[in-house]
């Protein structure tokens, strides 16, 4: 396992040190597995004929981002078990390794950094046993490292987790196909679970009263307590342009006006504050994740499925191996991310 993982973290690093090779000017030349993309004008939100640039690349996933306050991003890796820090400046290196399969990653406004750990889930790494025997866990990891929740309260282990959202009090909510709450404390709720609801992303409103979960098709919103309790679920908003077959939403961020975006088949859909579809912004790859960064906050960062080598041909895996190779682009847009988090 040892050997695996360290082969997977260079294989991702040197991957990753070839990115600035595919940082891309104005218009860039299409690369494999890339399609064209036309932005119109959202009012307030992103200027027309925005363009798309590369800013990083690789072999494995870049998943559950978010911005820092200084301008930087944060990703997941759960194949190379770390938390990647992904400079304005293009620079990237692991800030945090040894994260047993990460999966998402977020903060809050005290400098509580907060992870979920997959462990041994990862279909495309599973031993050849089948058994996993560790179980996933919700994890802080700064400004001390330590385990939240591994278990609820009648000893049930969590499941393989999804993403994760800071919730301001020492606590996280996070998801697997239900949405869920780890108080500082470690007590684990149900906020929903059941009725066929599979949930994805998460995110905190700018204002940290509202809860918004990815429910497929439908995004749906709760309001939060000064403790952390939620009350009144309601479906905020419906994604209205999806083709056939897609999975529906994936990935949640909100901007400084309140406004919330979501990653879909579709592309990025844009709300306002009342559940409104604004537009939709569409993307060169298929969208999954997605944060706010850069000095000023003006930067969209959005984490693609597919990459392509050095080369510029697709990169590909043999036979019978799960791809999941990433992308994160970047867009300059007129909205821009909250500058603090959720007290």
């Amino acid at each position: 396992m040892r050997y695996r993982t360290g082969i997977a973290m260079g294989l991702a690093a040197s991957f990753a040190l070839a990115a600035p090779a595919l940082a891309a000017p104005a218009q860039p030349e299409l690369l494999a597995g890339e399609k064209e993309t036309r932005i119109a004008a959202i009012p307030g939100v992103v200027a027309p004929g925005a363009k798309w640039e590369r800013a990083w690349s690789g072999p494995m996933t870049a998943d559950g981002m978010t911005g820092t306050q200084d301008g930087a991003l944060l990703f997941a890796q759960e194949q190379s078990n770390s938390i990647w820090k992904l400079r304005p400046d293009g620079q990237a290196f692991v800030q945090w390794p040894y994260i047993f399969g990460a999966g998402a990653v977020s903060i809050d406004a005290k400098g509580r950094v907060f992870t979920v750990e997959r462990t041994c889930t990862d279909p495309g790494l599973r031993p050849v046993s089948g058994a996993c025997a560790d179980n996933t866990r919700v994890v802080q990891l700064a400004p001390e490292r330590k385990v939240l929740a591994s278990a609820f309260a009648e000893g049930k282990p969590l499941g393989r987790l999804n993403d994760v959202a800071a919730d301001g009090l020492g606590g996280a909510f996070f998801t697997q196909t239900g949405i869920y709450h780890a108080a500082a404390d470690g007590k684990v709720s149900v906020v929903a679970e059941g009725n066929g609801m599979f949930t994805n992303g998460l995110v905190m409103s700018t204002d940290g009263k509202t809860l918004y979960v990815t429910n497929r098709t439908t995004i749906v919103a709760f309001d939060v307590g000064s403790d952390g309790s939620t009350a009144n679920r309601r479906d905020f908003a419906k994604l209205g342009n999806e083709p056939q077959g897609s999975f529906g939403a994936d990935g949640l961020a909100v901007d400084s006006e309140g406004r919330l975006f979501a990653t879909a088949g579709a592309g990025i859909y844009v709300f306002d504050k009342g559940g409104q579809q604004l537009g939709i912004i569409p993307t060169p790859r298929a969208s999954i994740t997605l944060a706010f960064a850069g000095p000023d906050k003006h930067t969209l960062y959005v984490g693609m499925m597919g990459a392509a080598t050095p080369e510029g041909k697709a990169w590909e895996t043999p036979q019978g191996v799960r791809n999941v190779a990433m992308t994160v682009y970047k867009l300059k847009m007129l909205a821009s991310g909250p500058k603090d988090r959720p007290k």
